[in-house]
């Protein structure tokens, strides 16, 4: 079985809603998706959404990389192409300039080939002995407290119980609206993620005004290269602080865990350029004790059933799934391999 085409197609999904955080405003997932076709007909597909703000690539950057690495993965096994994509000798020099997101939608495809060639499915593949239900979070998107209120309310009211609410820069304003989410959903789990919008005397004071709310873990306060200010609030926090924007390859994950810079990881098959990269750190962080939130972009179908297979594969490491972009899309997609239900998600057998 042998790759005989690699194709590329710009796709684009609209938002019920328009997406906001402290880093980017959006209305359309807007993502590549790359598809690899063997000369026995098994086709795997992969995506990469444009996230310059994040990970620098945009729809330009993508196309750019993918159209780079198609000389050395095409015409070779599957398995093969997955050891030249990662390969840390001369191979990658020759891709050098392939960027995390572009390398994660490679990756993928790559793995669903394997997978079918097997003729198990992708949870299998990953080392999941059955399908399970998991749950995710919603978002709820940064704007003025009445409106972020509301939403919370709604999404809370239509079965998700798991709030992550994205707060910016005037810490009154992140304070005022937690203050008052927590007061009036008391029964909702609220997860914090300030997309490195604080200052860390601006965390000290969120954690210590917020200290009685029901708040399951702040995320990313500080910029990402503040290892030394997110271990300060790390030291200080009773509430779990997770390193997001911080945490792109292993080394990265293995730094902040021996520094004790954060209590748990966001990993994202984007930052890290895919599944092979998402097990090595989950791997380390099984290890290690230390638990992870699977994360997610904005982002497509294809990619969002990887993930959520990966999610089963390793439940006993993620404790926090972040994998909620189906819930966005002003219409449902046919091409998820899951139903979401609420906070619940469920793999269609």
């Amino acid at each position: 079985m042998k790759i005989v085409k690699i194709e590329t197609e710009i796709k684009k999904i609209p938002l019920k809603t328009p997406f906001i955080t402290a880093l980017r405003r959006v209305e359309n997932v807007e993502f590549v998706r790359v598809t690899f076709t063997c000369n026995n007909g098994l086709v795997g597909i992969g995506e990469a959404p444009a996230t310059k703000a994040i990970t620098g690539e945009g729809i330009e950057e993508i196309l750019e990389s993918i159209e780079s690495a198609k000389t050395f993965l095409n015409l070779h096994m599957p398995s093969t192409a997955l050891e030249i994509l990662h390969d840390q000798g001369a191979t990658k020099h020759a891709i050098k300039n392939i960027g995390s997101s572009a390398k994660a939608a490679l990756d993928m495809a790559l793995h669903s080939l394997i997978a079918q060639s097997q003729n198990i499915s992708m949870y299998h593949y990953l080392g999941a002995e059955r399908a399970i239900t998991l749950e995710t979070d919603i978002t709820i998107s940064l704007n003025d407290m009445p409106t972020m209120v509301e939403d919370a309310k709604r999404a809370f009211h239509g079965g998700m119980w798991i709030l992550k609410i994205k707060l910016g820069a005037d810490i009154a304003h992140a304070i005022e609206v937690t203050k008052e989410i927590s007061r009036e959903l008391p029964e909702a789990k609220l997860i914090i993620d300030a997309n490195q919008a604080w200052l860390v005397e601006d965390s000290l004071r969120f954690i210590d005004v917020l200290r009685d709310a029901k708040i399951e873990l702040i995320e990313q306060p500080v910029i990402a290269k503040d290892l030394e200010g997110l271990k300060i609030i790390t030291s200080y926090s009773t509430i779990p602080i997770l390193a997001d924007e911080a945490v792109f390859t292993l080394e990265d994950a293995q730094k902040v865990v021996e520094t004790k810079s954060a209590d748990m990881i966001n990993i994202k098959l984007m930052k890290c350029g895919g599944v092979t990269k998402a097990i090595e750190i989950l791997q380390f962080c099984r290890a290690n004790g230390v638990a992870c939130m699977l994360g997610s972009m904005l982002e497509g179908p294809f990619s969002i059933n990887i993930a959520l297979h990966l999610a089963m594969a390793y439940s006993d490491v993620i404790k926090y799934i972040d994998l909620d972009s189906p819930l966005l899309y002003k219409e449902p997609s046919d091409e998820l391999e899951f139903e979401f239900s609420g906070c619940e998600i469920k793999y269609r057998v």
